[in-house]
């Protein structure tokens, strides 16, 4: 063979080796192809995959709301499922943690918001070394017969870990929650938010299986493959299409959520909490106002934020003298958001029902207490990078039952504000009577950012999940009325005073999500362990 064939095949080998699967001995096979290679072929080898994670990790950001981009969310985990295919273990590993840096610092940028990067800095680390995980097994699992199945059940199994430790778990920035108005929102009410990442991460990883082998006209099974792992959610989506209605099936009512807008946004509005309860008090008042002047309906109850009145009304007779007005007024029941400081133990983070005629008749504890928000875990080691966790002088602690009111005959039940993005939080409380879900809350800490359509968007598809009206009243906005098919049919402005009237339909139908519960995401997670057992046993053969 001549010196220029020799050459040649070399070439074509050192190709092949790049491109194909790696088995546990051929890692160097790779380097040295890298090797003979020109400098800019080095150089493209050695940066393009973990750029690309990177630019895969920013396009999942700018799927999430407020930008209606769903659809790059399938893209995002198509480009990162090239980064990871064939990769070894380490290798996925940081490949994972740069598309976690990628996805998240511009995500979760409002959690810095008044204290500095540090906080901000810190959580996105965590997140990341835990999709670093979630990489590393989808590289392990990439060289399994149907990858994508497994890769997007690993994915789940990753979203499981992260909704759940450390510090009880932080599930922002779940697939889920970047898809209120994706066509995949209707398995929500399926299984819930793990079926619905599910739908979004195997589309992507079969967009990406069906370019690598669907020129390869050799690989028929694998191409057909591909092809269902992109169609199979499509379809599911289709068919689920049926358990997400609209209809009224116990009557209707008019519900009235208030926001009655803060003094000034981030941490120090907190120091003006007697102004932020006599802005809901009065835009209450106004409201009843309008009510005789015939402008607007009158409500069979009203909703106020979380931290509507940050004054104890049990301990401070002039706030609940402003909160009793303010409801025998209106004339109907409200849920008034407040914090209760017992002389003894933790804060209590409640919503008080209180009746125009007998005043408070019944509360609800926030059960999901944020960690280094409500609470501050490993205090004094976390003041050595950051004086804010002060802020926090005494710590929240959690309730134990959830919380339904009865308001004027209506299931109402209570998710406050960051249990939102909790699976059982929302189930438990449907699951307890609610025929209609609020989520008050308060995000007047974060300003004008994102993080307040980013939990709208959770809202939305909650909406979905449980088939139920979600009310979402919120101090500084955006506030909104969302029906039972997840359309937001009204909304307020950041910062504005302002009462939002609606006719909303009570159901009572559990949808599948809730009903069964978590057996989705376990199932899922059954799938993941069968994977990842699958290429153990495969790489023990191997080196046997």
């Amino acid at each position: 063979m001549s010196s220029s064939a020799t050459r040649a095949a070399g070439n074509e080998a050192g190709n092949e080796a790049v491109n194909e699967p790696q088995g546990p001995g051929q890692g160097r096979a790779t380097g040295a192809a890298a090797v003979t290679g020109s400098p800019a072929r080095r150089w493209a080898g050695r940066f393009a995959r973990p750029a690309l994670a990177v630019l895969a990790g920013v396009l999942l950001y700018l799927s999430f709301p407020p930008r209606p981009l769903w659809w790059l969310a399938p893209l995002a985990l198509a480009l990162l499922g090239g980064c990871l295919y064939g990769r070894r273990a380490r290798a996925g590993f940081g490949l994972g943690v740069l598309h976690g840096l990628g996805f998240l610092l511009p995500l979760l940028v409002w959690t810095g918001e008044g204290v500095g990067p540090v906080p901000w800095l810190a959580l996105v680390t965590l997140e990341s070394l835990l999709i670093g995980l979630t990489a590393l097994g989808i590289a392990l699992v990439s060289r399994l017969p149907g990858w994508p199945l497994w890769g997007a059940a690993v994915w789940i199994a990753g979203e499981a870990l992260r909704a759940r430790a450390p510090f009880g778990g932080f599930s922002w920035g779940k697939l889920a929650f970047g898809q209120p108005e994706g066509v995949f929102l209707p398995l929500a009410a399926l299984g819930g938010t793990p079926l619905l990442s599910f739908a979004v991460a195997l589309c992507g990883f079969g967009l990406y299986e069906v370019v690598r082998v669907g020129a390869d006209t050799r690989r028929a099974t694998a191409a057909l493959l591909a092809a269902t792992a992109v169609a199979a959610p499509l379809a599911g989506a289709l068919a689920a299409r049926p358990l997400v209605s609209d209809a009224a099936e116990d009557g209707t009512v008019t519900a009235a959520v208030i926001q009655g807008n803060v003094p000034r946004a981030g941490f120090d509005f907190n120091a003006q909490r007697r102004q932020v309860l006599d802005n809901h008090a009065n835009r209450t008042i106004q409201l009843a106002e309008d009510i005789k002047l015939g402008k607007v309906a009158k409500p069979d109850f009203v909703v106020w934020p979380e931290n509507s009145s940050d004054i104890d009304p049990y301990a401070e007779p002039d706030a609940y003298a402003v909160i009793d007005n303010a409801v025998k007024t209106i004339g109907v029941p409200v849920a008034i958001g407040s914090v209760l400081a017992p002389e003894t133990g933790p804060l209590r983070n409640t919503m008080i029902l209180w009746d125009p005629v007998k005043g408070p008749v019944d509360t609800y504890d926030k059960r999901k207490i944020q960690p280094f928000g409500e609470r501050i875990p490993m205090r004094s080691f976390v003041r050595l990078f950051s004086s804010d966790v002060d802020r926090v002088r005494r710590d929240f602690g959690p309730g134990k039952e959830p919380g339904v009111f009865d308001m004027a005959g209506s299931g109402v039940g209570m998710v406050t504000c960051y249990e939102a993005a909790f699976d059982d939080a929302v189930r438990s409380t449907v699951r307890a009577g609610a025929q209609v879900i609020a989520v008050p809350s308060n995000n007047a800490t974060f300003g004008r950012t994102e993080m307040t359509y980013q939990q709208l968007a959770m809202d939305r598809v909650r909406a979905v999940e449980h088939s139920r009206t979600v009310l979402v009243p919120v101090t500084s906005g955006v506030s909104a009325v969302i029906r039972p098919d997840g359309r937001i049919v009204q909304q307020t402005r950041m910062f504005t005073p302002d009462a939002l009237v609606a006719e909303i339909p009570l159901r009572s139908t559990q949808t599948p999500a809730t009903r069964f519960g978590p057996l989705a995401e376990y199932l899922l997670l059954g799938v993941a362990l069968a994977g990842l057992g699958w290429s153990f046993a495969r790489r023990t053969a191997r080196s046997s």
